[in-house]
């Protein structure tokens, strides 16, 4: 091992379990695990109340960038996520312009990405009436997969498919065993709710049912079981859909869920009236569904758990009236996701392995990302110095327009230092990161 290296803590989370260890490091790749004193090179120990977990994968982020960068950009973006423990994002689809919806569009959104980033990159592709042809190029071009809204997305250039369009995109995709990630709610039993209005929470809340997630899972579901194709439930936060989700991989559908901090840890019962950085699409439901979604976490009937960063101009939520009907629906996050998310499991009993598993091994698998997700021999070397124990206090944040719910907020657990393939980054984050591919290595 020499020349290496190397990063050692007393309590190292690995992929079987939590003990004393060395990481070896050579050309930014995990060489060898060891002991705790099997050392040489350069050797970087963690103190005693540090934990050394492997770099976080949020496979949900809206960067924004072109055509939203006032919204969101990659070097504030990818800054945040370095700051947060997070080495690996994957960049959504939409609120860009042009929209990744075929290759010219992917290939714009890495060449501004191109020398940018602190963090390493992946792209989502995006399914939209009449693309199903350009799916499969997508993913030859890189995205890790795609993404479809079930109803209205909110911007007129990302529209949602019906149900003859995603049987469509199912179809091409089944024939190279992509994967579909979906926004599901329905726009028909939306239309059916009453409109919101005003700045009452529970307006709003009432506005987007849980039935409206769930009449929208079940097309999904039966769409996935006909075509026989990957699909993926993003940001759920109905935990009425559950024993259909529970069923359907019952009975071989080859289904995913992802839920975000925001569903685990606020409830509408708290969300104060006309505090428009609360809304999000679909909405924080009551205490029950928080519990229920943890729960749900614990028992594996929900795989994963990532941001949903999907921030605006704080003009744009509309903070001077507090409407939620006028306000653009997002809850930026990125930087804090960690903490969130280890504040609620610590409470209720999880330990830092549930956390890693949820936030860095299930969205590497999902975003089919061999080279994330594990301090394990052979992944690159994301390494995160966390300190489990340490109290503080939200406060400055890098994302561009840091307006979120989390402001203030009293959070147990801080990230002190983050390693991309072995490389410390510092103050945030300078631009080593690297723009993956499906399957990169």
């Amino acid at each position: 091992m020499n020349g290496s290296l190397v990063v050692r803590a007393q309590r190292v989370v690995l992929p079987d379990g939590e003990r004393p260890a060395a990481v070896h490091v050579q050309d930014g790749v995990v060489v060898a695990v060891t002991g705790f004193d099997e050392v040489d090179g350069t050797v970087v120990t963690l103190a005693d109340d540090e934990v050394l977990l492997p770099g976080l994968v949020d496979s949900h982020v809206h960067v924004n960038e072109p055509g939203r960068t006032e919204w969101e950009g990659f070097a504030s973006a990818t800054r945040a996520a370095a700051a947060g423990g997070i080495t690996t994002i994957v960049d959504m689809p939409l609120n860009s312009i042009p929209p990744t919806v075929d290759v010219p569009a992917l290939h714009v959104k890495r060449a501004v990405a191109e020398g940018q980033v602190s963090v390493d990159v992946a792209f989502w592709g995006g399914a939209v009436p009449g693309n199903a042809e350009e799916l499969p190029r997508l993913l030859d071009a890189g995205a890790v997969g795609v993404k479809c809204f079930l109803l209205d997305s909110g911007v007129p250039e990302f529209p949602p498919l019906d149900d003859a369009g995603l049987r469509a995109a199912l179809t091409e995709l089944a024939a190279v065993d992509g994967l579909l990630i979906a926004h599901c709610e329905d726009e028909d039993v939306i239309t059916a709710a009453p409109q919101p209005g005003g700045r009452r929470y529970a307006d709003f809340l009432a506005s987007r049912p849980g039935a409206a997630e769930e009449t929208a899972i079940g097309r999904l579901i039966a769409a996935a079981r006909d075509t026989g194709a990957r699909v993926h439930v993003v940001h759920l936060a109905d935990a009425g859909a559950l024993p259909m989700l529970r069923a359907a991989r019952a009975d071989g559908v080859r289904i995913t869920v992802e839920t975000c901090p925001h569903y685990l840890t606020f409830s509408a019962e708290e969300v104060p009236d006309g505090d428009t950085a609360f809304k999000c699409c679909p909405p924080i439901r009551e205490a029950g569904h928080r519990e229920a979604l943890w729960q749900a976490l614990a028992d594996g009937d929900v795989d994963l758990v990532v941001s949903d960063h999907s921030p605006c101009t704080p003009e744009l939520k509309r903070l001077d009236v507090g409407d939620f009907a006028l306000a653009w629906g997002g809850i930026a996050g990125l930087q804090v996701t960690l903490p969130v998310v280890w504040s609620g499991a610590r409470a209720r009993g999880y330990g830092l392995g549930d956390v890693v598993r949820w936030m860095s091994a299930a969205p590497a698998q999902l975003a089919g990302l061999p080279g994330k997700g594990a301090i394990a021999v052979g992944r690159d070397a994301d390494l995160v110095a966390f300190a489990p124990d340490e109290p503080w206090r939200v406060a400055q944040l890098h994302h561009r327009n840091p307006v979120t719910p989390y402001a203030g907020r009293e959070l147990t657990g801080v990230v002190r230092r983050t390693w991309l393939r072995g490389q410390p980054l510092v103050d945030g984050g300078a631009a080593l990161g690297r723009l993956l591919s499906r399957g990169e290595r």
